[in-house]
């Protein structure tokens, strides 16, 4: 190697190194780039036979590397002709202000040059301002010394109402007025300083009457405004004159704010008292004409019915005020005002608060009623508001109800809770003069079907209806809100009803032969009749409420229904009780020696059934066939209980033939006698008439071996009975072993099915006597 090339070859490292030095990156990134290369020259000739392909691969990396520096030769080329131009341009601009430089030179020069000449002229300026004021207070000497004349002359005619030539001579006034401040204005401004508060103070004295003549024709204006409604109809002049004024007025404000308010810096100052806006305060002031137009109107007697006739005093002023700004001011101002809608819309805000003020007085339910109709129904039929000529306009205002939906709930339920209190009132009077008729000495009143009833439910019924009715008119709501409230108290009513029946059988009970209570069956039979009108007229008045309405209101809903029937009941109970206590005396005389030998007292009691039955006859299905049944339900009940007496103990077979024969003859009259119970009503499941045969057979078979199938068949048609009824009927017999007794008693008590469903009893209301021993020793513990 030649020492020219060890030269070289040492000098790399050192080039190296400055460029390692001066380009760090490009150093980092030759050492990336090797180190991929090494990695991808690794993968790829990882094996012996790899290295045929190596000129295949240095071919293509060749030609990579040429098309690199070839795009790296186009982008240096173009950032390097970009550079060329950036230079030119900065030459070029270089040149540019050289010139401009000398140019504001030149220009200095001159101005300096030119100062001296303008000094010599400040003499002639200031001339000429003396000059220009003397002009101007020599111009305007007429106007200062016609303006006293003009200021009285103006007055003249406002207090005449000749208010168009009082506006014109009041708008020069004005135009004067600002003439001087402008030019008093304009010397001041060119002197170098403001107008000074001297010469303002100045101006506004010499021209205060203007001020005071603004005043007396806007009083006037409002003042014809004010009475539009009333020279309308008599000389509409003057108010086509205020419209004018009050148009000019406001186009004036509207120039002079385009002209002047609008501009900066040295601009000319708007005129006192502008803008004056008199066309908001036209409409201010017909607001508060309307409002005294309603003030008007008299409040006096506004109480209890006097209200109605207010509110229909409020209403024909209100049409007929309508019917003025319509047919007779719409024409005289122009189109854009719509009037006849400002008017809506101030009368429509004035009804709002009077209403509200009204609404929160102590009113009674018929004050509620005219205030909810009037606003609901009156205020918007066709003969007010609901005019199709009126439609129209309310749609454009967007006026709203007259009173809030929270306003007229409140006052639905004030309605409500004052009906109440009177609808309470009467009920307790109407039940304070029933119990006064049960005293009466005669029968109760009967309708055309030969019903018993009194005045109590045609006084309840038509005072709830009429309310419903009533309220029908306000609307649905407050219908289904009145009779939820009926049927609470029509319950409340039951309740006490169902009280005075309780006390009036206790009266009676302590005294029943009295003639007081000659009548107590009466009244009670009539007290049911008119239990089931008062259901009739529930059930018609639960059918008119919507259904949306039913379980709306946060009470528990009201039952009178339910009420009804324990009052129902208690009124049976007491019939039940009457008829027992008339059948009393004949039952102890029942299933005696006696009576099996003459059959007394049967007769006796088939009349006084006969005559119950005749009475139950006056009360209104299906109470009526409710009564027959418990009648013959308590008869076969006593008739049985005396038969548990065992005042009749059979000694033979012939008497026990006998004592059965008799028992199907009392059947038989029973039956007599209750022949129309199966005709009118429901036949029970179980005829407790049925009873007496069966207990016949038994007492009549003659083989004792079947009575265990007897009494099989006699607990299958009646499971309630228990071993002691048997037990009784056995000792009735007399002719039972202990034996038979004993397997009678064990298969009774094996068996003991279940009540079925529907099966009312009829042995569980019949107690049998205690068994007393015969032949008991008088101990200590016997006694």
């Amino acid at each position: 190697m030649s020492a020219g090339d060890q030269k070289s070859v040492g000098d790399k490292p050192e080039d190296s190194v400055s460029v390692a030095e001066i380009w760090p990156e490009v150093a980092r990134a030759e050492c990336l780039a090797r180190g991929a290369a090494l990695k991808w020259a690794s993968g790829v000739f990882c094996r012996p036979e790899h290295l045929e392909r190596l000129s295949q691969y240095k071919k293509r990396e060749s030609q990579r590397t040429a098309s690199i520096h070839t795009r790296l030769k186009s982008m240096v080329q173009s950032y390097l002709e970009g550079v060329g131009w950036g230079l030119e341009q900065l030459r070029e601009a270089r040149t540019e202000l050289r010139e401009v430089s000398i140019a504001l030179k030149k220009a200095g020069l001159e101005s300096s040059g030119n100062a001296e000449g303008v000094r010599s002229l400040e003499r002639l300026r200031e001339v000429s301002i003396n000059h220009s004021q003397l002009l101007s207070a020599v111009s305007n000497l007429p106007r200062l010394y016609s303006v006293r004349s003009m200021v009285l002359e103006t007055e003249r005619l406002v207090e005449s109402r000749r208010l168009l030539e009082a506006h014109a001579r009041l708008m020069d006034l004005e135009h004067w007025q600002d003439d001087i401040l402008w030019q008093l204005h304009g010397v001041a401004g060119t002197a170098g300083s403001g107008l000074s508060a001297e010469d303002r103070e100045l101006v506004d004295k010499y021209f205060s009457g203007i001020g005071q003549l603004v005043d007396a024709l806007g009083k006037e204006l409002w003042a014809v405004v004010s009475s539009a409604l009333a020279l309308a109809r008599q000389n509409p002049t003057p108010f086509v004159s205020a419209v004018r004024i009050v148009e000019r007025e406001e186009a004036l404000d509207q120039a002079l704010l385009e002209e002047r308010g609008g501009t900066r810096g040295n601009a000319r100052p708007l005129p006192p008292g502008r803008p004056r806006c008199w066309r908001a305060s036209f409409f201010q002031v017909l607001g508060e004409a309307v409002s005294a137009r309603f003030r008007s109107v008299s409040y006096l007697h506004t109480r209890g019915p006097g209200l109605a006739g207010h509110l229909s005093a409020l209403q024909h002023a209100i049409m007929a005020d309508l019917a003025t700004v319509r047919h007779l001011l719409e024409h005289c101002v122009p189109s854009h005002y719509r009037l006849t809608g400002a008017y809506l819309r101030a009368s429509h805000n004035c009804l709002h608060t009077h209403l509200a003020q009204v609404s929160n007085w102590d009113l009674e339910s018929g004050e509620i009623f005219a205030v909810l109709n009037w606003v609901l129904h009156i205020y918007n039929s066709p003969d007010m508001m609901g005019d199709p000529e009126l439609v129209a306009e309310m749609e454009k205002e967007e006026l709203g109800s007259l009173i809030s939906a929270e306003g007229l709930e409140q006052l639905q339920s004030k309605y409500v809770q004052s009906v109440r209190k009177s609808v309470s009132e009467w009920m307790h009077k109407a039940l304070q003069v029933e119990l006064q008729d049960w005293q009466r000495d005669q029968e109760p009143d009967t309708d055309h079907e030969g019903f018993y009833h009194t005045s109590l439910p045609t006084i309840i019924t038509q005072m709830l209806e009429e309310n419903a009715r009533v309220a029908l008119m306000i609307g649905e709501s407050l219908r289904d809100q009145t009779i939820q409230m009926g049927l609470y108290e029509m319950e409340n009513l039951l309740n006490r009803f169902r009280e005075a029946l309780v006390e009036f059988g206790k009266e009676h009970r302590r005294n029943p032969s009295s003639n007081k209570n000659k009548f107590y069956l009466h009244y009670l039979l009539a007290s049911i009749s008119n239990c089931i009108i008062l259901k009739q007229s529930t059930e018609s008045l639960q059918q008119q409420q919507t259904s949306r309405s039913v379980g709306r209101f946060s009470r528990t809903p009201p039952n009178p229904l339910a009420a009804l029937d324990r009052a129902v009941r208690r009124a049976c109970r007491l019939v039940m009780d009457q008829l027992l206590l008339d059948l009393q005396p004949l039952l102890p005389s029942l299933l005696t020696r006696p009576w099996l030998v003459q059959g007394d007292p049967v007769p006796k009691l088939c009349h006084i059934l006969e005559r119950h039955l005749e009475l139950y006859n006056r009360v209104r299905p299906p109470c009526r066939q409710r009564l027959q049944e418990e009648a013959q339900w308590l008869m076969v009940v006593e008739y049985v209980r005396a038969l548990m007496q065992k005042r009749l103990v059979c000694r033979s077979t012939e008497e026990r033939k006998q004592l059965a024969q008799q028992m199907v003859q009392d059947e038989q009259h029973f039956r007599e006698i209750f022949h129309g119970l199966d005709g009118e009503g429901s036949e029970p499941e179980v005829n407790p008439l049925a009873l007496l045969p069966v207990l016949a057979d038994f007492i009549r078979l003659k083989d004792p071996g079947m009575l265990t199938l007897e009494v099989s068949g006699l607990v299958a048609k009646y499971p309630d009975i228990s071993e002691e009824h048997v037990s009784v009927l056995l000792d009735i017999r007399g002719d039972i072993s202990r034996d038979i007794r004993g397997a009678v008693l064990d298969l009774l008590e094996q068996s003991a099915p279940p009540l079925p469903a529907g099966y009312r009893p009829i042995f569980t209301d019949i107690l049998v006597p205690p068994s007393t021993m015969a032949f008991c020793l008088p101990t200590a513990k016997c006694a």
